[in-house]
């Protein structure tokens, strides 16, 4: 098995942007969550890492663990690339216990002899863990091969149990078509898998997508949820702006006949900086999911100090009517140290929130709108030259925008006419995850503020009332 060289490994050259209560690397690249998992005592998340560059590279997997999922300690690399089934990268995966053994079920990636990064195929691998920290390769890699009609895309494998049976889904284009698929597998060790089929596939790539990376299927509320980050969408409107989604649809998995019966596509944030999101389950029982803060389209600034992206917050999976939201996850109160605000007001102009510290806090902030469907509340997060973050909601139109300086557009969520509007918001150094009405919707952001004081605002477009309490948060990480 491969192991990392130290003497290549980057480091932090500057701390300006560092995020100081999300997952990040110690230093180097981040992209997808991989194999969230509780597994003797610990959280575990893995990541997509590159650790000699902030750039892109070939992938290995970071790895960190938490006792209360919001303070991390950082672990040894757990997946190097470079043996035979993962030549060209670990690419991303989930993870699962079975007889108290922890198992990484993981893409291998590799590229052909031409030099062309785009020419590549793709295997499914197996490394197991007993003290969850030290990891080996399974000797039988690779487990899982393309089926003959496949594309070159076919990866992120995401495992579970059900009727004592293990079952993954992968992320799969077609080679006829190019259309995006899912494909299932099903087996009882973990390491021999039979193929049942594709369950389900785009029906356009211009309205579904061309490819369905980092599947994530499970069931909340009843109802099976397919989300996955499809790709290739072109913009509707108000919906699919960003480069590449993050989306679900909701149907049943039908496991005898391998097919998932399903709804239409709709979107998992509405945010500018979401994507590659992963679910696991607590052991209360909860659906906890991580995403990665993307940036596609847009330079990330903090590649020029030798680290490069981060993880959101955990946050709970719930059913809000017959879509699916999220709500910050409980254990993120205690990243609480003090309370910055509590203060209730009628506003109309712009009115200031006063707290120390804007760039890392906590806000519950409550709206209560008049009842003629004509007013606007509005929340903004800006230095002494530009805007970073705002956050509008329309009560006419019954919509959330949300604008972020330095893109090109806005995002949009339409929530319905409401009387009141709740936002919880976290701000880290250089983030925003923004939660509307208890899992209605929710932004999640990217913002660069060269250390220059920060204000936080609100108004309304007509006398309103404000509820406001802001957290100051643990700045240890």
């Amino acid at each position: 098995m491969q192991k990392v060289d130290e003497s290549r490994v980057i480091k932090v050259t500057n701390t300006r942007y560092r995020e100081h209560f999300h997952i990040q690397t110690p230093a180097g690249w981040l992209n997808d969550p991989n194999g969230l998992c509780f597994f003797k005592g610990y959280y575990h998340v893995f990541y997509q890492f590159h650790p000699y560059s902030a750039e892109w590279g070939p992938m290995h997997w970071g790895h960190v663990r938490s006792k209360d999922l919001v303070h991390w300690e950082n672990l040894p690399v757990a997946l190097v690339p470079g043996d035979p089934e993962d030549s060209g990268g670990c690419f991303s995966g989930s993870a699962i216990v079975k007889d108290n053994r922890l198992y990484l079920i993981y893409t291998g990636h590799h590229y052909y002899d031409d030099g062309d990064q785009d020419h590549f195929w793709e295997n499914q691998n197996v490394a197991y863990s007993d003290d969850g920290v030290h990891f080996t390769k399974y000797a039988g890699n690779p487990v899982i091969e393309a089926p003959a009609d496949n594309s070159q895309d076919f990866r992120d494998p995401k495992v579970w149990e059900h009727d004592d049976q293990y079952y993954l889904v992968v992320g799969s284009r077609e080679q006829a078509n190019s259309r995006a698929r899912i494909l299932l597998y099903r087996s009882s060790d973990l390491l021999q898998w039979q193929y049942c089929g594709p369950i389900t596939a785009s029906q356009s790539i211009e309205l579904e997508g061309s490819m369905w990376e980092c599947p994530d299927l499970f069931r909340l509320n009843g109802q099976d949820i397919l989300a996955c980050s499809p790709m290739g969408i072109q913009p509707q409107r108000h919906r699919f702006l960003n480069l590449s989604q993050a989306a679900y649809f909701v149907g049943r998995l039908d496991y005898d006949q391998a097919r998932f019966a399903h709804y239409g596509l709709h979107l998992l944030d509405y945010g500018h900086n979401f994507y590659a999101p992963q679910s696991f389950l607590t052991p209360d029982g909860r659906r906890i999911q991580f995403g990665w803060f993307s940036s596609f389209d847009n330079p990330l600034p903090e590649q020029d100090d030798g680290w490069a992206g981060a993880l959101t917050l955990p946050r709970e999976l719930v059913m809000h009517g017959n879509r699916l939201g999220a709500i910050p996850a409980q254990e993120t109160a205690k990243l609480r140290v003090g309370e910055a605000l509590n203060t209730s007001a009628i506003i109309h102009s712009p009115h200031q929130l006063p707290v120390a510290d804007p760039q890392h806090t906590e806000w519950d902030l409550t709206f209560d709108l008049p009842n003629d469907y004509d007013s606007q509340v509005s929340w903004q997060l800006a230095n002494n030259d530009q805007l970073l973050i705002a956050l509008k909601y329309d009560q006419a139109t019954g919509e959330v925008t949300v604008h972020q300086h330095g893109q090109a557009s806005d995002r949009y969520a339409t929530i319905g006419h409401v009387h009141q509007l709740r936002a919880r918001i976290f701000v880290d150094t250089s983030s925003v995850e923004i939660f509307i009405n208890d899992g209605a919707a929710t932004f999640t952001e990217r913002y660069y503020n060269d250390q220059q004081p920060v204000t936080a605002t609100v108004a309304a477009s007509q006398p309103a009332a404000i509820a406001a309490k802001a957290y100051t948060l643990d700045m240890k990480g």
